[in-house]
């Protein structure tokens, strides 16, 4: 992979999506396009270059789904789950007793796991008659596919209680696999979405968990995406980030409240 191969791919990643590929992922970048140039038989970067710009139409979702990482987990940073069903929890049932609406968006899904781990913790916590519904998207088709199934290994269902994997998945023993039951994924609409394009929700919503995905933004870019979100906020509404991002005391539109979480100022 030449330097010429790697700023057209670091260019193309970055107008399609907002993602800074920086000088440290090239070790990344050259592991996961060499399984493409393998796959179609090429003999260099290059070669794939030409193949995606002759192809892309159906290569440049699969050239994007390459480079997105999806490193997740059930209740992965359990204290936000904690502060969804303590404080978040009571505010949005505030918030709603008229319509009895209530709204939260994953953004950056995954593979499902974090969805799923919201659905869990706010299971049969609004009285009868409440239209609670998750949003969850994620630029990769891929894993957004794996997220709709609902099918995971025994290796990834670490972090769920035994009582929540008895009420909330169902053991193939053939397998070892395990399926979210349907009372589980009813509330859940999983949909592919570009952050960098239209947003076609017209929301609000209550709680946006976008946690490691800010990370791979520019300055400029993550300040515009935090714009985006609050105008997606109820008043008082909650943006929750990763372990690694932050929100600057600058940005006016937000109340820091530790551990990650920002609240939108009324």
């Amino acid at each position: 992979m030449t330097e010429k191969d790697y700023r057209y791919i670091s260019r193309r990643v970055y107008e399609a999506c907002g993602i800074v590929l920086s000088e440290q992922k090239k070790d990344m970048v050259y592991a996961r396009i060499s399984r493409r140039v393998r796959k179609f038989g090429l003999n260099s970067f290059a070669e794939y270059i030409q193949y995606l710009e002759q192809n892309e139409e159906t290569e440049f979702v699969e050239f994007i789904n390459s480079l997105t990482t999806n490193l997740t987990s059930f209740f992965r940073e359990r204290h936000h789950f904690e502060f969804l069903s303590g404080v978040a929890l009571q505010e949005i049932k505030q918030r709603h007793i008229r319509d009895k609406r209530v709204r939260i968006w994953s953004a950056g899904c995954s593979l499902g796991m974090e969805p799923y781990s919201i659905a869990m913790t706010l299971f049969n916590r609004f009285p009868k008659g409440w239209d609670f519904k998750i949003l969850a998207t994620d630029l990769d088709t891929n894993v957004l596919a794996t997220a709709t199934e609902g099918v995971y290994e025994s290796n990834q269902i670490d972090g769920i209680a035994d009582n929540q994997l008895k009420q909330f998945f169902l053991h193939e023993p053939a397998t070892g696999r395990y399926k979210t039951k349907p009372s589980l994924q009813g509330n859940i609409h999983f949909k592919q979405l570009n952050l960098l394009k239209p947003w076609p929700m017209s929301g609000p919503f209550d709680v946006i968990f976008c946690r490691n995905v800010i990370i791979y933004f520019d300055n400029e870019t993550k300040q515009m995406l935090f714009e985006r979100f609050a105008s997606m906020l109820c008043p008082g509404g909650y943006l929750i980030l990763g372990h690694s991002e932050t929100i600057s005391r600058e940005h006016t539109l937000f109340k820091a409240l530790g551990q990650n979480i920002y609240q939108r100022r009324a």
